[in-house]
């Protein structure tokens, strides 16, 4: 189908504005996400309802620890993505169609099809996820809007390189969001990623100016961006733009796609980074893929009580009574019910 959000220029070329790559794509080429193809002067999306994974998850999964927690969501994704991340966890889906010579793959189905689905698996939430959803955005766009309509949520997992007008686009139906904010340094977005930091800053501040709950994620790699100095300043970047209620979640990296010199994260190195979090001021720090860790838990930022303690993705225990700790009655930030 057609896609949203371009430009027809002359001599058949296209202007792509959804991401912030906002590639310019001459006739019968595709642009940086590999599943946006300019045909004939016209600009195609080649994975609108080509679902390559569905899974019913905990919302927890996502990460979001602060939105509806101990609720399922209905998750989906197509193949491609607009990054070229070294460390890419699913690159088998998200990097497809650049690495084996343009191909899409996946089932047809259509957002009335995965709303039904997401009602009758008992899931409050939809959650475009797994590969970036910015660059199957039509039919995030198509599903959000219908699933809004029946009362259940949306959320983006996603790198937050889509631009302005997608966001605002999308924004009366997109009610949460778990953003990567893989470093603080342009050097490692330009290397690492083929992005520029800038533009997931601009991002992230404006999804809060919107009202969109967000939550972030920042996947520490040995070596890489690691730097306690650095972390300092991406702890203070979100104090300071997004507020110290923003739940921001460090996790663990071990070795995959093509970045397999580096050893796992040490969990002294995440703790560490939790601590300079939590003294930035940041109410809620969080740490990832280290299943029983006392990162897990939420704490409330006022006397100090576990009001969430978890398992992995399993809640053991509650001590919140309406969005409050049980304690010390503070209103802990968040989307409760």
């Amino acid at each position: 189908m057609e896609a949203y959000l371009y430009k027809p220029l002359e001599d058949k070329k296209v202007k792509c504005n959804l991401c912030s790559h906002r590639c310019l794509i001459k006739e019968g080429r595709r642009g940086q996400c590999s599943v946006r193809e300019n045909q004939d002067g016209i600009l195609k999306t080649l994975v609108y309802g080509k679902l390559i994974a569905r899974h019913i998850d905990p919302i927890e999964k996502k990460p979001l620890y602060h939105f509806l927690p101990g609720s399922l969501s209905y998750s989906i994704a197509t193949v491609g993505c607009n990054f070229r991340c070294r460390f890419c966890q699913n690159a088998d889906i998200a990097q497809m169609p650049s690495d084996h010579q343009g191909i899409i793959m996946g089932d047809d189905c259509a957002p009335a099809d995965v709303v039904q689905a997401a009602a009758r698996g008992g899931c409050q939430s939809i959650s475009y996820t797994y590969t970036e959803p910015t660059i199957f955005f039509e039919f995030a766009y198509d599903t959000a809007k219908l699933a809004h309509e029946r009362g259940i949520r949306n959320v983006f997992v996603t790198n937050g390189y889509m631009t302005a007008e997608a966001l605002q686009m999308i924004s009366p139906y997109l009610d949460a969001a778990n953003v990567d904010l893989k470093a603080f340094t342009e050097k490692y977005y330009k290397e690492l990623c083929g992005a520029r930091l800038q533009h997931v800053q601009e991002t992230l501040k404006l999804m809060k100016a919107l009202g969109i709950l967000v939550e972030v994620t920042t996947l520490i790699v040995p070596g890489l961006n690691d730097d306690e100095a650095e972390i300092g300043k991406l702890a203070d970047f979100l104090v300071a733009e997004l507020g110290v209620e923003t739940p921001w979640h460090i996790s663990r990296f071990h070795p995959t796609y093509k970045l397999t010199d580096r050893p796992a994260t040490p969990v002294k190195t995440l703790a560490t980074a939790r601590q300079i979090g939590l003294q930035a001021g940041l109410r809620y720090v969080y740490t990832g893929n280290v299943p029983g860790d006392i990162g897990e838990n939420t704490f409330c930022y006022r006397c100090g009580e576990i009001v969430i303690e978890r398992w992995g993705f399993q809640i053991r225990k509650k001590q919140l009574e309406n969005g409050r700790c049980a304690r010390c009655e503070a209103e802990i930030d968040g989307v409760w019910a």
